[in-house]
């Protein structure tokens, strides 16, 4: 019988995630910031033991990994080897989020045996993390499974992020207002991932698994989208600038997950953000 230690549990993955486990009757402990700060052994000795750790607990938004770079490092670089430490204690299985870590791909799809870019301190962080899972496997024998997600989006997710950003600009019906329309990315839907996530939790040994949907649209694609179930036909305003370094096209190999995990997509890109615009018009509507 599995026992899972979901971190992070109060996020937006975690959030989808404990609700799906509850429904399939998983028995799972959650630990979240009111529980302790992961980087801290003491947090990790208190909780009681579990067989599966679903390490999700991380800070995310990039831009801020520029302005706290120690405090990226410290979260999710040191509080993954504290949850390396308490699953070689307590002989259990790690999985890991990880992120994209591929920069500007030689060739697409993007294989997980591609070369490895850390071109900011959030995925320096990330990258460091992955490589204490690989040291923990190798010396202490712990299961680890390190997931890749490309661009996840769902409801639950902030604001900053492109999606919800552009859905909120959709409902204010005066312009859609973005950096630069043509970067491309491959976004999967939440409910995908958890499905992935749990997907993981049977498998042995060591893996590293790309998950995506397997196809990339462009911001304009995006908003395209999202116009035709609006049925709105609003302006759309592009600063037309294009970030240092910025990635134009992403799109994940994901062979190895099928493989694996017995998992693909199954939500399309409209269907994903059907269900969003739905949640939040249910929110504004109480």
């Amino acid at each position: 019988m599995y026992k899972l230690l979901i971190t992070g549990a109060d996020g937006m993955v975690g959030s989808h995630l404990c609700r799906q486990l509850q429904s399939l009757n998983f028995s799972y402990t959650k630990l979240t910031r009111s529980n302790g700060d992961i980087t801290n052994e003491v947090t990790w000795q208190s909780i009681e033991p579990s067989n599966i750790v679903i390490h999700l607990a991380a800070r995310t938004f990039v831009p801020d990994s520029w302005k706290y770079p120690v405090q990226f490092v410290e979260t999710n670089t040191i509080g993954t080897l504290q949850a390396l430490e308490y699953c070689r204690k307590h002989d259990a299985k790690l999985i890991y989020i990880s992120s994209y870590l591929y920069g500007n791909p030689a060739s697409l799809p993007i294989p997980e045996t591609a070369t490895l870019y850390t071109p900011n301190p959030y995925a320096l962080s990330k990258k460091m993390a992955e490589d204490y899972c690989r040291f923990y496997h190798n010396s202490f024998k712990v299961p680890v499974t390190i997931l890749r997600p490309f661009n996840l989006y769902g409801e639950g997710q902030d604001n900053q992020f492109l999606i919800p950003m552009l859905i909120q600009q959709s409902f204010e019906k005066e312009a859609f207002r973005v950096k630069d329309l043509l970067p491309r990315r491959d976004y999967l839907y939440i409910d995908d991932f958890v499905k992935a996530l749990i997907s993981c939790i049977s498998l042995q040994g060591y893996h590293e698994l790309n998950i995506g949907a397997g196809m990339s649209y462009s911001v304009q694609d995006i908003i395209n989208t999202i116009q035709q179930i609006q049925q709105t036909n609003l302006p759309v305003v592009s600063e037309e600038h294009q970030r240092p370094n910025e990635i134009m096209d992403t799109v994940a190999d994901i062979s190895e997950a099928k493989k694996h995990l017995n998992w693909q997509p199954d939500t399309s890109l409209e269907s994903g953000l059907r269900r969003m615009i739905a949640h939040y018009q249910s929110l504004a509507n109480g």
